[in-house]
């Protein structure tokens, strides 16, 4: 009897840059990733204050073409895009007919098709999505998740770096985006990022990778230094932004007026002549008309212990919620989480306190985000 083999990881076209620089690896969706070259506070501290680069290869690249692949996106997402215009991407939410998060994604519209990004460990869930709910309509979708690579250029001196090749670039409004041939690599260049810095995510063909990181991480100019960063700073970053993660404050039972996301949820779809209504709308109809029982809020810590997923968060004693995420913000120095309570419980100023291998320590409610580039 033969013992099944473990199947292989995916890696990014950025592998042997990542030797190269001594990066740790972890499995992180099925792709071996880097979770840090060295140091994740180094990492952190040098997109907060100059460039980092971050491979997010790993995310999946879906191509929409086709007659119907309008009213398709519109049927999937949550926020309206028939609106946009070429050159402009969205943040936007696909849900289950009960409201729950499948994913949380970005959109972004071309002149002759549609780019929807999604998580990582949610890709083969999002195409058995897609022909689930395909019925009658005509489109085409196309995989280009291992024929792509995609990197994202952060930190407050990332625009200075990318002026160096493009004067377009740096002028473009936040979620917008071009396609730039820079020397010999095409790339789709958008104004977005997962950091709460400013900066860009680049989507090239993946035979150019190696180029192309040469390029953004040496140039013909070295005033502005860019150093590679891992998941480890990824995640450090995003939470002192906000910012949810997939599996932690969005799931398939977490609907995202609980989640603050409002703004990525158009409740008026279907309104207009021949509009489509999106899948989950009637359920968030139900919790937008009723108010969220539980919300997201932010808790910043007293002490120095770092807050878990799962943790318990209580209120005058009793349980009224739990983590999503949480740790030590080597940005603001003192421990901070997001977690979902009661609404009764959420009010900013609130007194709380999380319960810590038995022990329970104080935490006051803030608003999100922590940070904020000033």
């Amino acid at each position: 009897m033969t013992t099944p083999t473990t199947q292989a990881l995916l890696r990014t076209p950025f592998e042997p840059f990542h030797e190269k620089h001594g990066a740790h690896f972890v499995d992180f969706a099925g792709w071996r990733m880097p979770i840090h070259y060295g140091s994740i506070l180094e990492e952190h501290k040098a997109c907060r204050e100059g460039a980092a680069l971050f491979d997010v290869s790993h995310m999946g690249r879906l191509k929409f073409t086709g007659r119907h692949a309008r009213r398709l996106l519109e049927r999937l997402l949550t926020r309206r895009i028939s609106d946009m215009v070429p050159g402009r991407c969205r943040y936007s939410l696909i849900c289950n007919e009960r409201g729950g998060v499948r994913d949380d994604v970005l959109i972004y519209r071309f002149e002759e098709h549609w780019l929807l990004v999604v998580n990582a460990a949610n890709r083969r869930k999002i195409l058995d999505h897609i022909e689930a709910v395909r019925g009658d309509l005509v489109f085409t979708v196309e995989d280009l998740t291992e024929s792509t690579a995609m990197v994202a250029l952060q930190g407050p001196k990332a625009m200075e770096k990318i002026g160096k090749f493009s004067s377009e670039v740096p002028t473009l409004k936040r979620y917008a985006f071009c396609t730039k041939n820079l020397l010999v690599l095409k790339m789709t260049i958008s104004r977005t990022g997962y950091t709460g810095e400013d900066g860009v995510e680049v989507i090239l063909d993946a035979g150019m990778a190696p180029k192309a990181i040469e390029l953004l991480l040496a140039g013909r100019d070295q005033s502005v230094s860019v150093i590679p960063a891992g998941l480890g700073a990824r995640d450090t970053l995003r939470l002192e932004a906000g910012m949810p993660l997939y599996g932690h404050e969005l799931e398939e039972d977490i609907d995202p007026l609980s989640a603050g996301l409002d703004f990525a949820v158009s409740l008026d779809k279907g309104e207009e002549p021949n509009g489509e209504r999106f899948i989950g709308q009637g359920a968030l109809e139900k919790v937008a008309a009723a108010g969220p029982e539980r919300k997201l809020i932010g808790l910043k810590l007293e002490g120095r212990r770092t807050p878990r997923q799962g943790m318990v968060v209580t209120d005058g004693g009793r349980e009224v919620g739990g983590v999503t995420s949480g740790c030590l913000s080597p940005t603001l120095g003192y421990p901070i989480a997001m977690a979902y309570v009661e609404r009764g419980s959420a009010e900013a100023g609130r007194s709380l306190g999380v319960v810590l291998s038995g022990q329970t320590v104080g935490a006051e409610v803030v608003a999100l985000p922590f940070y904020k580039r000033g």
